[in-house]
């Protein structure tokens, strides 16, 4: 794997911003006296039930990318089924999470918010065809020459780039959707502080 070191850890550096979508949509804490609407909660109820596992899968994925990256010895085989394991996993778990958004529609009683709600889940869709996209990539890269499975990785880095600037698109998405009541309504959702501490305990090993 000689030369291919330096771009596994480009890899990891560009992917390890994907768990940072699922912390702002569920890094809320602390609501009102009053509290939120009823209806409110029980939409907050709807998507953030969805999230702990979707979470899960986004963490899990970069966390194994992380791994081989220390790894200049790993062959090649191995190093493409694992690329290959992981951007499926992170298109599945922006697919789940963008599922969610959708089939809970518009947060009820707030402003603006169909086009919020639209934004987040169109953000969220377009990541998850970014990655199966580097899926497929990955699927199509020669481990039999080293030198093609070099350049066929550097390409792939390149991509995770792009994915990058989508990542936080969808990153401020989420935020314009979670803000004022609904902010109030997720963070009394158990399932979503759940899925924000697992973030921020990966977040904290990982970086």
């Amino acid at each position: 794997m000689e030369g291919t070191d330096p771009v596994n850890k480009k890899l990891t550096a560009a992917l390890s911003g994907g768990a940072v979508l699922v912390v702002a949509l569920s890094g809320c804490s602390g609501s009102k006296d009053s509290g939120p609407d009823p209806k409110l909660v029980a939409w907050a109820k709807t998507v953030c039930d969805a999230v702990p596992g979707q979470d899960a899968k986004i963490r899990e994925a970069n966390a194994s990318i992380a791994k081989i990256a220390t790894d200049s010895n790993l062959p090649p085989k191995t190093a493409k089924s694992t690329y290959a394991s992981a951007f499926q996993d992170m298109a599945d778990g922006y697919k789940g999470l963008a599922a969610a958004i959708n089939s809970a529609g518009a947060p009820p009683g707030v402003e603006g918010g169909a086009k919020r709600q639209k934004d987040a889940a169109k953000n969220l869709a377009g990541l998850a065809t970014a990655y199966g996209d580097l899926k497929k990539k990955v699927d199509g890269l020669d481990t039999k020459d080293q030198g093609k499975f070099a350049k066929g990785l550097h390409e792939v880095a390149d991509q995770t780039k792009q994915i990058g600037e989508q990542s936080n698109s969808g990153t401020e998405a989420l935020k314009r959707l979670e803000q004022g009541d609904v902010k109030e309504a997720i963070a009394k959702q158990p399932s979503c502080k759940v899925a924000a501490s697992g973030s921020a305990t990966a977040s904290a090993t990982t970086g």
